[in-house]
């Protein structure tokens, strides 16, 4: 089965779909599995860990589409995709980032956390039991670097003054987003990530 063909890459709008774009990073939300069409089934988490690895394992081995112990890698185009979708940086292949991440998250909210209690939380803010991603109204201008927003019913990534439409697995141009400061903007990424992202968490997207 080609790879291209299957659905695994996600959209900061929390949709998984079938296209041919390089993901910067992979993540892992269970078995979910492909039928013979390479279509997922109707499950898009069997459990509440929703990481970003790294796509080599740290042992050197590539995940590849289909791993030998039969978890599904989903892929996204960078770490800022993958946040508004509502994962978090994974433990093991990606330590230091996972660091970073508790320490903006202790700083966030107060007190340390252990990844199940930041998964719970995250998973309250990501997606309803319907499979519905959770989404919210704020001020553009009060949201950091790196969240995405929809403009115009289009998925938009926030940074410095521009906000940056996200089609077909690439960034377009820059617009500026002085005209929509002070608007209310539709929020993808989830409240406690903007926390996290507020507090200091950085990654680095495709556009930097």
């Amino acid at each position: 089965m080609s790879q291209a063909r299957l659905q695994n890459r996600v959209l900061p709008t929390g949709d998984i779909i079938a296209a041919p774009f390089r993901g910067a990073f992979t993540g892992n939300r269970g078995i979910l599995g492909f039928d013979e069409h390479g279509r997922l089934g109707t499950s898009r988490w069997k459990h509440q860990h929703w990481i970003v690895c790294t796509l080599v394992h740290p042992r050197g081995r590539y995940h590849g589409p289909q791993p030998e112990r039969g978890w599904t890698p989903l892929f996204f185009l960078d770490e800022a995709v993958a946040l508004a979708a509502g994962h978090r940086p994974c433990a093991y292949c990606r330590p230091e980032a996972y660091r970073a991440w508790v320490n903006a998250w202790t700083r966030a909210f107060g007190e340390k956390s252990g990844h199940k209690e930041m998964d719970a939380t995250l998973h309250a803010a990501r997606v309803t039991r319907n499979r519905t991603q959770i989404r919210h109204q704020a001020l553009l201008r009060d949201l950091p670097d790196h969240a995405f927003v929809l403009v115009q019913d289009q998925a938009h990534l926030v940074l410095d003054r521009f906000l940056y439409p996200f089609r077909s697995g690439t960034y377009g141009n820059g617009i500026s987003r002085n005209p929509l400061d002070n608007d209310p903007v539709t929020v993808l990424t989830p409240r406690p990530t903007l926390d996290v992202l507020t507090a200091g968490y950085e990654l680095q997207t495709r556009l930097e």
